[in-house]
């Protein structure tokens, strides 16, 4: 199982996200935040999950859902961050997503662990 969404990846959208500078061109904020979340789009799209052990394939699906969830989201952030006039909507929703990135990321280290620990008959 390869998990491509990094911590870095997600630390680059967390950062970007931050409040724009004041007196800095609005647009030039907008521009860095779609650029780092089409990153994590990316990156999710090319997300390896499968399992040839039956007691991780329920897991493994829920990750999938997860994904496919998470998917949409960014498509509909990043056309709000273009298209909302006011920027705390969209921040904190994106602030929400980061989180949601995190724990996803978080499930597939559980879910890598695990099946390697399952090939190697870890546990006592």
């Amino acid at each position: 199982m390869v998990a491509p969404l990094t911590t870095d990846a997600l630390l680059a959208l967390e950062q970007a996200i931050g409040p724009p500078r004041v007196g800095s061109n609005i647009g030039n904020w907008r521009f860095s935040v779609r650029q780092r979340l089409s990153s994590v789009r990316e990156a999710l799209i090319v997300e390896e999950t499968g399992t040839s052990d039956a007691w991780l394939t329920a897991r493994n699906g829920a990750a999938l859902r997860e994904r496919g969830t998470l998917l949409s989201r960014l498509a509909a952030l990043a056309a709000e961050v273009l298209e909302r006039p006011d920027l705390e909507g969209p921040r904190g929703e994106l602030r929400r997503l980061v989180g949601d990135l995190r724990r996803h990321l978080q499930h597939l280290n559980d879910l890598a662990y695990d099946e390697v620990e399952l090939e190697l008959g870890g546990g006592d």
